[in-house]
């Protein structure tokens, strides 16, 4: 059942603007209560005069290319959201040079508005420079000259803004949000100290989200280098020859599926095993190597239960996941420090997450996980589990965990196949210095998220402050 806020209670100019309506709809609508609470603020602007433009990019034919060197990375509605953005796909330079304003600039706030999604709020990052991005997101381009442009993302990524933004969301099966219907959100000025303070804080964690993405390309690129591997770093599997006419020998019950068999990915395997390594299954000897435990969810509040993150959520920047009661679930929806997630359940396109990895540590150690993610930790001292997530993020180790998969619609990844993986070796010196770099990686990501926290909660008091 949903209550009125009682800092924000319903007022007799409310029945007044809503000609004398007694039902309690537009009363609780988040929409209609934020418009309202924003009027007590003694100076607010409207959207349109503190921006230099709200628009999306238009529709457009898209034209896909694997090759990065006639391709820009594309962002679709879905990836603007992504924490790693070293997998995107690629439009050709040409659709994105007869399309000018697909092109993002770092500090411009994202709106999905198209979709089930629509209203999710987002930034463009200092590593989505110059990519192009759907016709499904708005850009709102801040006018720095009249307003921070940390503080207005902030503002429009806060419960008013994003309350306010969904107020204008149309259509039945397909949602919509169109510019017209935010060009005229009231934003609320504050203190012009606090809203410096509040966009210093967004841009120091802009900054640290992009050495996060710094570092677990370099520590991948650095064990791949370290392992004697380097033509990897680069690998592109749509230049390799395709799996046509092969025939395979020796065969065993283990599978007779020609995918398991796939040349390309059996040239990656040579290439791993050629060097000194080790099998996952024998890394995560004394560890585990396998599915999370299944469980029926319990819906708790946010205030007594933990965030249940999917496999969709988990490769999200700040993942959305619902919130369950820890008290009626198993020990099994909580992964280890220094865990590694694997989305080992899904169907076989590039865009989707099957066999892409995530690394659990700090923070991220408070959420619970679904049954779906294929659990990976290191039962050996000398074999972090931050230098596993290095290797395994890589595009070799994606493509051939993709080639290991079993199923129908929906694959899973094959017991046995699995913890045949070959993981490259390097030294002990070199596991611990790429380890350190991707455990630093994971600070910065920690540090960001919570100089995020700290400006959204700044902006909350300041506003309610100015609402008394």
């Amino acid at each position: 059942m949903k209550l009125t806020d009682l800092d924000n209670p319903v007022r007799a100019s409310w029945l007044a603007d809503q000609s004398f309506r007694l039902d309690p709809g537009p009363y609780i609508s988040d929409s209609y209560a934020a418009r309202m609470f924003l009027k007590r603020v003694p100076r607010t602007e409207p959207l349109g005069e503190v921006t230099e433009g709200i628009f999306n990019a238009g529709r457009f034919k898209r034209h896909y290319t694997t090759d990065p060197g006639h391709g820009v990375p594309f962002l679709s509605s879905a990836d603007i959201f992504q924490a790693d953005l070293s997998s995107l796909a690629m439009i050709t330079k040409k659709s994105f040079q007869a399309m000018p304003n697909l092109a993002l600039k770092p500090g411009w706030t994202l709106i999905t508005c198209s979709g089930m999604t629509a209203g999710r709020v987002t930034y463009a990052r200092l590593d989505m420079d110059g990519y192009a991005c759907s016709q499904d997101v708005l850009r709102v381009v801040p006018d720095v000259e009249k307003i921070p442009a940390g503080y207005l993302y902030t503002f429009l990524a806060s419960p008013f803004g994003v309350s306010m933004i969904k107020g204008g969301i149309y259509g039945t099966s397909v949602k919509h949000i169109e510019p017209s219907h935010i060009v005229d959100l009231p934003v609320p000025r504050i203190d012009s100290q606090i809203e410096q303070q509040i966009d210093v804080l967004i841009q120091e964690a802009m900054l640290l989200r992009s050495r996060f993405q710094a570092g677990i390309t370099d520590a991948t690129n650095d064990l791949l280098k370290s392992a004697g591997l380097s033509e990897l770093i680069d690998f592109n599997w749509h230049n390799e020859p395709r799996d046509l006419d092969f025939s395979v020998s020796g065969l065993t019950s283990t599978s007779l599926r020609a995918l398991n068999y796939s040349p390309r990915a059996q040239r990656l395997i040579d290439a791993l095993r050629s060097v000194p390594h080790r099998t996952l299954g024998e890394v995560c000897g004394g560890g585990y190597l396998g599915s999370g435990t299944r469980f029926k969810r319990i819906d708790s509040d946010s205030r007594y239960g933990v965030k249940l993150v999917g496999q969709r959520q988990g490769f999200w920047l700040r993942p959305e996941g619902r919130w369950i009661n820890p008290n009626h679930s198993p020990l099994g929806i909580f992964a280890a420090d220094e865990s590694v997630l694997i989305a080992a359940q899904g169907t076989l396109g590039d865009s989707e997450v099957f066999c892409r990895a995530i690394y659990v540590t700090g923070e991220w150690l408070k959420n619970a996980y679904t049954q779906h993610f294929l659990r990976v930790v290191s039962g050996a001292v000398d074999f972090p589990g931050a230098y596993l997530f290095a290797f395994l993020r890589s595009e070799a180790a994606f493509r051939v965990m993709r080639s290991m998969s079993v199923g129908g619609k929906q694959q899973d990844l094959h017991v046995g196949l699995r913890a045949q993986i070959p993981v490259p070796e390097c030294t002990l010196a070199d596991r611990e210095r790429i380890a350190g770099t991707v455990r630093q990686a994971y600070r910065w990501r920690d540090e960001a998220d919570l100089k995020e926290d700290r400006a959204l909660a700044l902006l909350d008091e300041a506003i309610r402050e100015a609402a008394r």
